[in-house]
């Protein structure tokens, strides 16, 4: 189930609709069936086609210019200003990503060292162990 429904839509066996969301951040597209599942085992078909367009793309240019009356320099103005606002929030996303594979690699890397410091302790007291363990062993053979 969808944890917030922000549009619900019922449609026969074909449908199309378009949804344009004000608040930025991740979206969740939840599809239901109302075919029982026998139907669909027996040979029912379901198919599902999403077109999904995100950013400036989904802006209809020439029926902004008729509703807002532009011009076509106002118009190419007005896509130019949609086009670098899609390139900050691109640059924007990018620099958060970075900076969250940048903390991952300096996480990784410090794991790495505390592991291998304790491999080489563990090696260390293994060796040592090792020597007195054998020391005590020729004692007790008298070879030593």
């Amino acid at each position: 189930p969808c944890p917030q429904v922000v549009l619900s839509r019922q449609y026969g066996s074909e449908g199309r609709f378009t949804f344009t969301s004000h608040t930025p951040g991740e979206h969740q597209i939840c599809l239901h069936s109302n075919s029982t599942r026998m139907a669909l085992f027996a040979g029912g078909k379901l198919r599902v086609h999403l077109d999904i367009q995100v950013g400036e793309h989904t802006n209809n240019y020439p029926e902004i210019a008729a509703k807002d009356k532009l011009t076509e320099l106002q118009l190419r103005a007005r896509q130019l200003l949609d086009q670098v606002e899609q390139i900050q929030k691109e640059q924007n996303y990018q620099r958060y990503r970075e900076e969250r594979f940048r903390m991952t690699s300096e996480s990784t890397n410090q794991r790495v060292l505390w592991w291998s410091i304790a491999q080489t302790i563990i090696l260390i007291l293994t060796g040592i162990w090792q020597m007195r363990h054998l020391k005590s062993f020729f004692e007790a053979k008298k070879l030593v």
